[in-house]
Parts: C-alpha cells; sequence; structure tokens
C-alpha cells in the first residue's frame, strides 16, 4: 500500500478538548492514507485510511513505552463527511476498545466523496489498563483533585471543623437547608465574605448568610473546596453551581479551575450551554474553545435545531461574535 503524498497539511490532525478532526483535501490516486500523529489524554494517536470498495478507518496509539505501559482503553465514535455533500455524515457506534496496534480497530463505511471529506472521533472516555489485570481507570476522572496544598494531617482537621460544626460560628441558609461554617475560613478564602464580616452588615450582626440559590449539596461542594476536602465527583457534579459561586464571592482559583474543567469535555449536547456560561461569566478560554468548536470544526449542523431557542434569549454582542467567527471560519480559502 501507498501512502501517498499530497498537500502536507493533509496529514495534519486538528484537536479540541476531546474531539479529534481529520480533514483531507484529496484523495489523490493512493489507497492508503495516515495521518501525522496527535496528542490526546496522555498519547500519541494516528489514524489511518484506506478506500476500495469500502473505506476502512483505523485509531491506534503510536507505539511506543507509554502506550505499552500504560495500554489505553478508549471509549469513542467516528463520523465521516463531506463538506461537498451538504454534511451529512456517517456516523459509527460507540465503541469501547483496548487499543494496541492498528489491527485492534477498524470501522468499515460505505461512505464515498470525490473530494474534501473529514474523518472525526470523539473520545467519550479514556482509561488506563492495568498490566497486571484489574479495572481500568479513566484519566479524566481521576485527574488532580482541585484541592489545596495544606498537609494531609491539616485537611484531615478540616475536614472535621466542616462535617462536626466544631466551634463553627456562621450558619449558611441555602434553597434547602442549613449548614454551619467558620468565619475565617470563609473570609481567608473570599474578599466577599471577608467584607461580610468586616463591616456592619447583616451577616456580620445574625452571623447568617443566605444562599438561596445554590442547594445545600452544591453549597457543600462549595464548603469543601474552601476547606480543602472537595472529591472529585463532588466537583464534577456541581461544576455550574460552583462556577456561579465563584464568580459571585470572587474565588479566583476555583472559577479558572470550573472553567478549564468546562473546555475538556465540549460537545455537541453541551457547547451552547457552554457558550452562554462562557459569555455570562466572562470566560474567554471557554468561550474560545466553544467558537471553535462550533465553526472551525463544523459542529454548528449538530445543534441547529437548538439555536432559534439559544438566539431568542442570546446576548446581542455574543449573536455578533459567533456571526463574526462563522465569516472568519467560512471564508473562501
Amino acid at each position: 500500500m501507498s501512502a501517498g503524498v499530497g498537500n502536507p497539511n493533509d496529514s495534519k490532525v486538528e484537536t479540541i478538548a476531546r474531539l479529534a478532526q481529520w480533514r483531507i483535501e484529496s484523495f489523490g490516486p493512493c489507497s492508503y492514507r495516515r495521518s501525522d500523529a496527535f496528542r490526546l489524554g496522555i498519547w500519541n494517536w494516528y489514524l489511518s485510511v484506506e478506500k476500495n470498495r469500502y473505506m476502512h478507518i483505523r485509531l491506534f496509539p503510536e507505539p511506543c513505552r507509554v502506550s505499552k505501559e500504560q495500554l489505553p482503553v478508549a471509549r469513542f465514535v467516528v463520523r465521516v463527511f463531506s463538506p461537498c455533500l451538504g454534511h451529512r455524515s456517517y456516523v459509527s457506534p460507540v465503541y469501547e476498545k483496548l487499543l494496541r496496534t492498528s489491527e485492534d480497530f477498524v470501522w468499515v463505511t460505505d461512505f464515498n466523496s470525490p473530494g474534501c471529506f473529514i474523518v472525526d472521533v470523539e473520545f467519550l472516555d479514556l482509561k488506563i489498563a492495568p498490566l497486571h489485570g484489574g479495572d481500568p481507570s479513566s484519566i479524566w476522572s481521576n485527574g488532580r483533585m482541585p484541592q489545596t496544598l495544606s498537609s494531609k494531617n491539616t485537611i484531615r482537621c478540616l475536614s472535621r471543623m466542616l462535617e462536626e460544626g466544631i466551634h463553627a460560628d456562621v450558619t449558611i441558609k441555602t434553597s434547602n437547608g442549613l449548614l454551619k461554617a467558620h468565619k475565617a475560613v470563609l473570609a481567608a478564602s473570599s474578599p466577599v465574605f471577608e467584607s461580610m464580616f468586616l463591616h456592619n452588615l447583616r451577616e456580620k450582626e445574625s452571623s447568617m448568610i443566605v444562599v438561596e440559590d445554590m442547594s445545600l449539596e452544591a453549597c457543600l461542594a462549595l464548603l469543601c473546596y474552601m476547606y480543602g476536602t472537595i472529591v472529585q465527583d463532588q466537583f464534577w457534579k456541581h461544576r455550574l453551581a460552583l462556577l456561579g459561586a465563584a464568580d459571585k464571592y470572587d474565588i479566583g482559583d476555583l472559577k479558572d479551575c470550573c472553567e478549564e474543567s468546562l473546555s475538556e469535555d465540549i460537545s455537541s449536547d453541551n457547547v451552547l450551554e457552554r457558550l452562554h456560561e462562557a459569555w455570562l461569566y466572562q470566560l474567554n478560554k471557554l468561550k474560545k474553545g466553544c467558537l471553535t468548536y462550533l465553526f472551525d470544526f463544523g459542529k454548528i449542523y449538530d445543534v441547529k435545531d437548538e439555536l432559534n431557542a439559544f438566539f431568542r434569549h442570546a446576548d446581542r454582542e455574543l449573536m455578533l461574535e459567533m456571526f463574526q467567527e462563522a465569516l472568519t471560519a467560512w471564508k473562501p480559502a
């Protein structure tokens, strides 16, 4: 088989969040093409396409020490489409496979395009398979915890203070319950809380803070972040509520952490919601990621049915920015 020589950009795979996209302008006379290596997770990956009667699409990791010692188990879906054919796409089933070589996965489709076409791979999860057996662990859900750098002993003490209400001196009223906390911890974590207790405000006199825009569970996640005891699943479940609280109470590191996390799993199911949050809280990285996903990667067609409702509530400046992004992405080459 011949790898073929064409436009050097034809071999480049673009990535954003968990999406990899390979745009092939012209297949040429060859029957086989392989992409350049692209980084996603902790591995480098390749895509290859073979055309004969059917199209064979393969996904496999770069053979190296990392992929041998930390075997990747990928859960993913493949899509191939052509802008020349009105973005009508061929979509694979959802696969979950241990990938070691180019023989471990191949998707066969009868897609056929005479010109430019695009291969998408959306990674729904990436796990590491233990070499000596056991359950694979996700690299995304078991990543670095958003907690302070305090020692384990300090974390344990703070955890007890929060859970047992040891010398608690402030009550937080949420939408569905009450929580006990400590003014000193809140004030040290947030200049907004510090101001409440420093000046003669209602919160100082009553030792009561009303946060009825948060549920008890989300507010507990916020407190756990402040006390350094938050766990990944808790953070993941309440990211949007934590983002709103981080903005309201001026907790910059939590706001950055939420933006980073939300930027890592942009998909067609959440991109419009993420774009709204990015605009509302002035998150430039998340906003850029959403706009790139929609226009540069062509996912605007996946959410066309939801756009009318989105535009009815979107800020006019955001709509203008989306329009300008569309003009830039779709201008003639």
